[in-house]
C-alpha cells in the first residue's frame, strides 16, 4: 500500500498518542493517514502504565486484545490495574489497531515539513496548514493533502519546535536522567503482597535526585537516576567528568535499598539518557490543528504521566476533530476546548510533581522533621501505594478529602508549613456530618462555602488537597474527561456519535450521564 496523496486527517507520530487518535477516528468513519518517523517495533522509555489506562484502552476496544498479546506485569498483584510493559510491544499493538480500525499508517516515514496556506489566521500567522512533505528510507518522497492535522510527533514536536516556536521549559524541573537494564535484580515485594511487581522508587541520600526499579516481563528490571539537571553538572565536576556508566553506578552508590535489590544483578545494557524533560506549550489547538502527547508537553517520569497524557491527549484530538466533522460545534471551538483540556491535564500533574519537587529539593527547609532524607523517603513510600493501585479506597479514584488529609498528612506538614496538630484541625472540620463522604465534583458550592470559612493557611492546606484529589481521579479513572465540562460541552463517546455535547443536555435525567443525546 502506497502513501495516499490526500486525507481528512493526517497524524504524525504513531505512539501511543498518534495511534489512539487514528483509531479514534477511524472507527468513526473518518479517513485517516498516520505516518511515523521509526521502523516498529522501536524503543521507548516509559514502562509504567497508570490505572487509568485501562478505561482509555477500552473506549477504541483494544482492552481484550491488549491483555492478550502483552506479557505484561501487574504490578501490585494479579488483580492490580497498574501495569509495567516493555513500550516496544504496547506501542506496535496501538499501532497496528490503528489499522486494525480503518487507519491507513506507515512507518519508517518522515515528515520533513508542514505547508501552509491563507497567512491571516488571527490563531497562527502562517495560516492554516494544508500538506505535508514526507520522505522514507527506502529514498522514496512525497507530499499529502489532508484537512485537520494531528502533532504527535514525540520530543521532535514538528509544530511548537520548528514553526509555532511555543515551547516553554519549566525551570523548576529541568531534570537529567540515565537508566539502564539489569537482569537477575531482586523482586521489590514479596510473591502474593499487594506490593508484588510493584516499582520502587527511593531517593538520593545527597538530595540530588531521586531512583526508579521497575520490574519488566523478560525478567529484566529498568532501573533509572533522575537529577536536577543543576546538581547532576556540579557533581559531575566533582568527580573529574566520569563516563555516562560510570556516573550512572556512582549515583546508584547513593540508593542503597536499591543498591541492595541490584547487589546479584548484572547490567546488560547501555546507559541510556535525557535531558530537559519538563516542558509545556502555550497552546494545544488552532483551527484544523491538534497538538498532542510529548510533542505539546512532557513533565517527569516519576508519576508516569507521558503515556497518560498522550491518550488522553489523543482521545481529545479525535473527540474535538470528529465533533467538527459531525457539526457539533464550529472548529475554531472545537480547537480551544482540545486546548483547554490539554492544559487542564498538564496543570494537575505538574501541580503534584512540582510539590514533590519542592519536598525531593527542600534539604535545608526546616519544616520537614526528621532527617531530610527519613522525610523525603517518607513522602515516597505514602505515595507509591496509593499511585501503584495498591490502596483499596483509591482504586476507583474516590478518595473523599478526609481521607486524602490522613494519607498525605505528613506531605501536606512538608509543603504548606503547618504543623502535624494544624492539619489534624482542618480534617476534624471535614469531618463535619456529610461532607467526609461527599466526593461529587458537582458540590462546588458546598466547597466553596466552606472554603470561606477556613484561615489563609487552611485554604492553602485544602487548595493542595482539591489538587491531589482532581489529580488522582485522572489518575485511576476516566471521569474527568467524559464528564468535566469546557465551555459548556462534555464529550460524547458514543461510537458513531464521537464529538462534544452540550452538558446541560447530556446531565439531564441520564443516570450515569454515559448516553449521548
Amino acid at each position: 500500500m502506497s502513501i495516499p496523496e490526500s486525507c481528512t486527517v493526517l497524524v504524525v507520530g504513531g505512539g501511543p498518542a498518534g495511534s489512539f487518535a487514528a483509531a479514534a477516528l477511524a472507527r468513526e468513519g473518518i479517513d485517516v493517514v498516520v505516518l511515523e518517523m521509526e521502523k516498529f517495533p522501536r524503543y521507548h522509555i516509559g514502562e509504567s502504565m497508570l490505572p487509568s489506562m485501562r478505561h482509555f484502552l477500552k473506549v477504541i476496544d483494544v482492552y481484550d486484545e491488549f491483555n492478550a498479546q502483552l506479557d505484561f506485569l501487574a504490578a501490585g498483584g494479579p488483580d492490580s490495574h497498574a501495569w509495567n510493559v516493555i513500550r516496544s510491544e504496547a506501542d506496535e499493538i496501538l499501532f497496528k489497531h490503528a489499522m486494525a480500525s480503518g487507519a491507513r499508517a506507515f512507518d519508517d516515514t518522515k515528515v520533513d515539513a508542514i505547508h501552509f496556506t491563507n497567512g491571516d489566521s488571527d490563531e497562527s500567522k502562517l495560516g492554516r496548514p494544508t500538506s505535508a512533505s514526507w520522505a522514507r528510507r527506502d529514498g522514496s518522497s512525497g507530499a499529502i493533502g489532508f484537512e485537520y492535522l494531528v502533532d504527535a510527533s514525540g520530543r521532535n514536536g514538528i509544530l511548537c519546535k520548528k514553526y509555532f516556536k511555543n515551547r516553554k521549559f519549566n525551570s523548576n524541573l529541568k531534570n537529567m536522567a540515565s537508566w539502564g537494564y539489569w537482569k537477575g535484580s531482586a523482586i521489590y515485594g514479596s510473591p502474593g503482597s499487594r506490593a508484588e511487581n510493584m516499582p520502587y522508587f527511593e531517593t538520593l541520600q545527597d538530595a540530588s535526585g531521586w531512583c526508579w526499579h521497575i520490574p519488566l516481563h523478560d525478567g529484566t528490571h529498568s532501573v533509572g537516576i533522575v537529577l536536577n539537571q543543576d546538581l547532576a553538572s556540579k557533581k559531575k565536576h566533582e568527580l573529574g567528568s566520569p563516563q555516562a556508566s560510570d556516573f550512572y553506578l556512582k549515583c546508584l552508590q547513593l540508593v542503597p535499598r536499591t543498591s541492595q535489590l541490584l547487589s546479584q544483578a548484572k547490567l546488560v545494557s547501555e546507559i541510556k539518557s535525557a535531558s530537559d524533560w519538563s516542558y509545556c506549550a502555550s497552546a494545544y489547538g488552532f483551527p484544523h490543528v491538534r497538538i498532542i502527547g510529548d510533542a505539546g508537553c512532557f513533565i517527569d517520569p516519576y508519576f508516569s504521566s507521558g503515556v497518560h497524557l498522550a491518550v488522553m491527549g489523543g482521545l481529545s484530538a479525535a473527540v474535538t476533530i470528529s465533533a467538527s466533522i459531525r457539526g457539533d460545534c464550529d472548529e475554531k471551538t472545537a480547537a480551544s476546548w482540545h486546548s483547554k483540556k490539554i492544559t487542564e491535564s498538564y496543570n494537575r500533574f505538574f501541580m503534584v510533581v512540582s510539590y514533590m519537587a519542592k519536598i525531593m529539593f527542600s534539604k535545608d527547609e526546616p519544616e520537614i522533621e526528621g532527617t531530610y532524607n527519613e522525610g523525603v523517603q517518607n513522602a515516597f513510600d505514602v505515595l507509591q501505594p496509593v499511585l501503584q493501585g495498591t490502596t483499596d479506597a483509591n482504586i476507583t479514584g474516590s478518595l473523599s478529602l478526609v481521607e486524602m488529609f490522613k494519607m498525605f498528612k505528613f506531605i501536606l506538614v512538608a509543603l504548606t508549613g503547618s504543623s502535624p496538630e494544624q492539619v489534624d484541625d482542618l480534617v476534624a472540620k471535614l469531618e463535619a456530618p456529610g461532607f467526609d463522604a461527599d466526593t461529587d465534583p458537582t458540590v462546588a458550592d458546598v466547597v466553596k462555602s466552606f472554603q470561606e470559612s477556613l484561615s489563609i493557611e487552611e485554604s492553602h492546606v485544602f487548595d493542595l488537597l482539591q489538587n491531589m484529589r482532581w489529580y488522582l481521579q485522572d489518575y485511576y479513572t476516566i471521569d474527568s474527561f467524559t464528564l468535566n465540562p469546557i465551555d459548556g460541552l462534555v464529550t460524547c463517546m458514543e461510537k458513531g456519535k464521537l464529538g462534544l455535547v452540550s452538558a446541560d443536555k447530556k446531565n439531564a435525567g441520564m443516570p450515569g450521564r454515559d448516553v449521548c443525546p
